[in-house]
């Protein structure tokens, strides 16, 4: 397939002629009888150019285009009239419009138009494609052991065009996993199609993944093209996959053992070169026990496992990630980046962080949106993650009644807490990056009720 065509004219001769000028030279096409009808079709087949004609009854092709225009829609339009004027073809242009046809068509110039216009949106879409890879490559952050560990996984499992099955908590960063696969993969300039299973309501995933014909259900007035055809040549996301039914996993297991897919109310079968990856922060051994997930499909997605660390077992990273969260949200916001102390730090790396980088990377951008200055403390970290101020750790005065001894225990069994999960529980490591006797150190332990 060379690419997809939306045709609105309200001239049926016209639309039948070049739905067939243009299937002939292997373009998929979707028509439309109006603006309206032309809008509605439009989301539904994410086209890769337009050809609007510019009178057409009900709203015009001028506020069609402005529409599209609206939508902050990037898909050429190539506008066509009969009634071409100079001025036409300059408010055309304003709008958005990349060239002007004028009827009657010419069958060797609509067919050059076309090809170039659909060349210039392909190249946006790659373009933007590879944007989007180089930009999450930099999300994965971190040189801990585990994360250099996931690095080159990665880096085996991308040139292949295997199933992958992404494994790890809620907040770890599946997705990015997922999309620095097939950043690094042959099918890195085709497209990357994100599902996250779990936000789409079960009785409307079918026809979100695998597409529909008009009058397939009540509220089918198009054709749909599922999420399958549209990462044709490319990759697919199936985030949370463990919530599909067991239906959908059916369906799934078609796509992955002969490459197809059925749009609901069709009989035609469509193939497709789709890599999936898929992932889940669930048991899925577990759900399989229980009758919830398909052995036969778990064993199909299960070909190439990757695991994504929990926070809490990459401590080291977390001030890389953090200045990392820092620059973005100074870049996105057009703010000066803020400096961590080294207490700050000690305090995000001591906490428990259950929500994994997710969790830390909201309390980054709480902390640039809550509290001026250049530099941020461990007042205001602990502020941001009790949501209560903070003990002012490191003055000589009491705070709000407490005293400085106190301030300085809570402070040290934070720091001890810190230590242990970075030295999975072995206090002789502790006491050897302290600097300071072991049976002290058991006393402080035990004080404090980390041992």
């Amino acid at each position: 397939m060379r690419g997809r065509i939306l045709i609105i004219d309200d001239e049926a001769g016209i639309r039948q002629s070049l739905q067939g000028l243009l299937e002939d030279e292997g373009y998929q096409v979707s028509t439309a009888g109006s603006g309206e009808e032309g809008l509605a079709i439009f989301e539904q087949v994410d086209p890769d150019l337009i050809l609007l004609d510019m009178i057409l009854g009900g709203i015009d092709g001028m506020e069609v285009i402005s529409r599209f225009v609206e939508m902050d829609t990037r898909c050429p339009v190539i506008m066509m009239s009969g009634q071409a004027t100079l001025e036409n073809a300059v408010r055309a242009t304003r709008l958005g419009a990349i060239n002007f046809l004028e009827k009657p068509l010419s069958p060797e110039k609509v067919i050059t138009e076309v090809a170039n216009a659909i060349e210039l949106s392909l190249l946006r879409k790659e373009n933007e494609s590879l944007k989007a890879a180089m930009d999450n490559r930099q999300v994965m952050v971190g040189e801990s052991e585990v994360m250099q560990q996931l690095r080159e996984r990665i880096r085996k499992v991308a040139p292949t065009s295997a199933t992958a099955l992404i494994l790890g908590e809620s907040g770890t960063g599946k997705e990015l996993v997922a999309r620095a696969v097939h950043a690094h993969s042959e099918r890195s300039n085709q497209p990357f199609v994100n599902v996250n299973c779990a936000a789409i309501p079960r009785e409307l995933i079918e026809s979100e993944l695998f597409g529909y014909e008009r009058g397939a259900f009540t509220g089918a007035t198009g054709l749909h093209r599922g999420r399958f055809e549209q990462a044709d040549g490319g990759s697919i996301f199936l985030d949370e996959v463990a919530d599909t039914s067991l239906e959908t996993q059916a369906r799934l297991l078609r796509v992955l053992q002969e490459g197809e897919v059925q749009r609901l109310g069709s009989e035609t079968v469509h193939h497709v070169d789709v890599r999936i990856v898929a992932a889940t922060n669930r048991d899925l051994t577990e759900l399989m026990s229980d009758g919830r997930f398909r052995a036969d499909l778990f064993y199909r997605l299960n070909v190439l496992p990757l695991y994504v660390p929990p926070l809490r077992d990459r401590l080291s990273d977390i001030q890389a990630l953090a200045m990392e969260f820092i620059g973005r949200f100074a870049r996105f916001n057009r703010r000066l980046p803020i400096e961590l102390t080294p207490t700050a730090v000690e305090m995000l790396e001591a906490a428990d962080w259950p929500g994994n980088v997710r969790e830390l990377r909201n309390a980054i951008e709480r902390l640039m949106i809550l509290h001026e200055g250049e530099e941020v403390g461990a007042p205001e970290v602990k502020s941001v993650l009790t949501g209560q101020p903070g003990p002012a750790i490191g003055t000589l005065e009491p705070e709000n009644g407490r005293s400085l001894r106190e301030i300085v225990d809570e402070y040290e069994a934070m720091l001890l807490a810190r230590e242990l999960r970075k030295a999975d529980g072995v206090v002789s490591r502790v006491a050897d990056r302290l600097n300071t006797d072991r049976a002290n150190l058991y006393r402080k332990l035990k004080r404090y009720g980390l041992k």
